[in-house]
Parts: C-alpha cells; sequence; structure tokens
C-alpha cells in the first residue's frame, strides 16, 4: 500500500521527525524475561522517553499492557527473539557490547559503564535477575548503587534509571546517532499506517448502512 503524506498534517509530521532527530541507535534494550507484560510495557515507555530506539523481546510472543505502554511501541523499533544467543549475536553483529544488569562483584554504574562503543543492557526477570547464559554472554554488569536496605527495584524502574544516564552519555559523546536509513524507513512504515488507518476509516463511513427514509408526519 502506497503511503499518503495527506494522511498526517504537516505539523504532526515535524513533531515525529524533531523526535527521531534526537533519538540514539547506538543504545539498545534487551527484555530476557518478559512474562510480565506491565513491566516490560513500562519500560518499553521508558525507552522511548529516552530516545532509545531499539528494543529487543527475547520472548515467543509480546502484546504490550495499553496502560503501561500507553501506544510507546508504536514509536520504537521492537524486534523479537526467540533466545538470548539469537539477540546477542545480531547485537554483536552491528559491533554493540553487551552490559547484563545485574548485582555483581565489580559491576559499572551507570555512569561509568563504558560508552565509547554501541552498548546494549540487558535486563533479567525480577525474580531471577538475568540468566546465567546471559551472563556468560556478556562484556559485563551494569549495576544501580543503592543506599537503603531494599537490594532491588522494579526491572522498569531500574530500567528507566540506567537507560537515560546510559543514553544521555552515549548522545553526549556521538550525538544523536540514529541513521539516516533508519528513519526514512520509520517514517515511511508510520505513514502506511497512517494511511491504512485514514482509508479504514473511510471505508467504514461509507459502508454505513443508511438510515431508513423518515415516515410521513401524521396528518
Amino acid at each position: 500500500m502506497a503511503a499518503d503524506d495527506s494522511a498526517v498534517t504537516p505539523a504532526r509530521r515535524a513533531r515525529v521527525e524533531q523526535a527521531l532527530a534526537q533519538r540514539t541507535g547506538s543504545v539498545v534494550a534487551v527484555m530476557e524475561a518478559v512474562r510480565r507484560r506491565h513491566n516490560a510495557s513500562a519500560l518499553v515507555r521508558s525507552c522511548e522517553a529516552f530516545g532509545v530506539h531499539e528494543v529487543h523481546l527475547v520472548t515467543a510472543f509480546f502484546r504490550p499492557s495499553v496502560g503501561a505502554a500507553r501506544g510507546a511501541e508504536r514509536w520504537l523499533r521492537t524486534r523479537v527473539f526467540g533466545s538470548t544467543a539469537e539477540s546477542v549475536a545480531d547485537l554483536r553483529a552491528r559491533g554493540f557490547a553487551v552490559y547484563v544488569a545485574d548485582l555483581a562483584e565489580g559491576a559499572f554504574t551507570p555512569e561509568t559503564v563504558p560508552v565509547d562503543r554501541p552498548i546494549a543492557i540487558l535486563f533479567g526477570s525480577e525474580v531471577r535477575g538475568v540468566s546465567a547464559e546471559a551472563k556468560a554472554l556478556a562484556d559485563g554488569a551494569v549495576m544501580i548503587p543503592m543506599r537503603g536496605l531494599t537490594e532491588s527495584l522494579n526491572v522498569s524502574v531500574s530500567g528507566a534509571i540506567l537507560l537515560r544516564t546510559v543514553a544521555d552519555r552515549r548522545r553526549a559523546l556521538v550525538g544523536a546517532d540514529l541513521g539516516d536509513v533508519e528513519r526514512e524507513r520509520f517514517v515511511a512504515e508510520w505513514l502506511e499506517r497512517e494511511t491504512a488507518g485514514r482509508r479504514g476509516l473511510v471505508a467504514r463511513v461509507d459502508s454505513t448502512t443508511p438510515l431508513p427514509a423518515p415516515r410521513p408526519s401524521p396528518r
């Protein structure tokens, strides 16, 4: 289906392109456990808010929680992988370093983890954390220093804290580096969705059953 520029207003298109111009393509969030849709959806929302364009979901199927995601998945490149190894292999092929979010001895903090190359942060489940496979495949770990008695944070909260700092540091180093090809592809796909939605709305309006003719008023 050919995209139709008239499906969106110039102001709305400018807003989307402005957001894409501030995004980083060299920070990726990987979610290894997406059984709790609400938490995974909240983390997707944080990625979009902080300009992290690409998210990997290690799962067979993912349906975002409407209340938690608030439609953020529409504005990201979400990719589904059957295993952690497949996601990491894809990242490695593109030159990414991979760090697991884990309370490991010697772990980096969001302020000290190296960002001199593309970086992916891999998040595990709240109960078990990241898998042994993920730890073995990773370049290291990154953790959030805490001063209280609580030993962990909700994964969506820790993800938001980590990704904001890492994305800001990476952006300060290399700028907003989402490639032109990806930006153009994303805008084209968005326009196709908008065009399809508009055509569907028009079709529904056109196919509406005509109302019956009014009855003559009694004399």
